[in-house]
C-alpha cells in the first residue's frame, strides 16, 4: 500500500525552462501526471493503481494490478488521447511472463473509467469488451478539469 500511496504522492509536471544561450524562458510541451487508484475486495486488499502522463495526446504511464495474496500484473501503457478517451496498450509481467492488454479508459473529472475486460473463448485470453460501457472506475483526489 506505501507503494501505491507513493506513486498517488509523485504526480506533477511543469513544462517550462530556461533556455541557457537566450536568457529567455522557453515553454515545452506541458506534460501533466495523473494518478489513480481502485480498491476492491475483501476489506479492500485488492488494489489497481494507474499513473498517467499526458504530453500532447500521447499516454505513457504504469499500471499495476495487485489482488490480495494472488498473482500481480505489473507493467507499462503507451497510448494516444483523443478528447477525453485513452487506448493503451498495457505491456506487463504475470507469474514471469510478458504479456499484452488493449485497454480503452474515458477521463471523466476526478475519475477514470475503464471498458471491462472478458474472455475470448477462441483464443483463450482477456480483452476489452468493445461493447460493454465504462464501468470500471478509478479514483483521485484532484480535479482533473479545472
Amino acid at each position: 500500500m506505501f507503494g501505491v500511496l507513493l506513486i498517488i504522492a509523485s504526480c506533477s509536471a511543469d513544462g517550462t525552462r530556461n533556455a541557457a544561450k537566450t536568457n529567455t524562458t522557453v515553454k515545452a510541451p506541458i506534460a501533466q501526471a495523473l494518478c489513480f487508484l481502485s480498491t476492491a475486495g475483501n476489506n479492500s486488499r485488492d488494489s489497481t493503481s494507474i499513473e498517467l502522463v499526458i504530453k500532447n495526446n500521447k499516454i505513457t504511464g504504469q499500471m499495476n494490478w495487485l489482488p490480495y495474496q494472488k498473482d500481480s500484473r505489473k507493467g507499462t501503457l503507451t497510448g494516444t488521447i483523443n478528447n477525453d478517451t485513452i487506448n493503451a496498450i498495457w505491456t506487463f509481467m504475470q507469474e514471469g511472463v510478458k504479456d499484452t492488454l488493449a485497454l480503452n479508459f474515458k477521463i471523466d473529472n476526478s475519475h477514470l473509467l475503464q471498458k471491462p475486460l472478458k474472455l475470448n473463448p477462441q483464443t483463450g485470453r482477456e480483452q476489452t469488451d468493445a461493447s460493454a460501457g465504462y464501468t470500471l472506475s478509478y479514483a483521485t483526489n484532484d480535479k482533473i478539469y479545472k
